[in-house]
């Protein structure tokens, strides 16, 4: 698994150098035939993995934990201008939820999790490494789709 940490952590880094090269006004712009912006997909995965790992399995039903929830959770859109102050504090977020969610996973809080579906991939989760890998494919194609509202954006 430790090879699937680091994936994941040198994805959020990529998509961090993304969000480097954008204006705060381009974060936020929803670009044409989108419904959502760049900040908000990089959010979106932040919380995400987090509600996955820890409320989906059923090791917590709390939530209060997960900072910026409201905002990036599956179904929210963009309500506001997001601040230099939220970018920079997800961007930590993005790589020290990952090294959170890793300790917890070599001290062995996720052996036993309660099986779910996803709703993005429609696939039954038995284990966390099921989880984990899933995460990296759901990281991506919110990057893909920052990728894509870049391209929109600067043309």
């Amino acid at each position: 698994m430790t090879e699937t940490f680091k994936f994941i952590i040198d994805s959020r880094n990529a998509f961090i150098r993304l969000l480097d090269d954008l204006t705060l006004d381009e974060l936020n712009q929803i670009p044409e035939g989108f419904n959502n912006n760049i900040i908000w997909n990089f959010g979106h995965i932040v919380v995400s993995t987090q509600t996955l790992c820890y409320v989906r399995t059923g090791i917590t039903s709390d939530i209060s934990f997960v900072k910026h929830i409201e905002a990036y959770k599956k179904g929210s859109k963009p309500e506001y201008f997001v601040s230099a102050e939220e970018v920079a504090e997800l961007k930590q977020l993005a790589i020290s939820t990952i090294q959170k969610i890793q300790e917890d996973y070599q001290k062995g809080t996720f052996e036993k999790i309660a099986p779910f579906d996803t709703s993005t991939f429609g696939v039954l989760i038995n284990s966390i490494e099921e989880l984990l890998v899933t995460t990296v494919g759901h990281d991506n194609t919110h990057f893909g789709y920052a990728i894509a509202q870049r391209r929109a954006i600067k043309k």
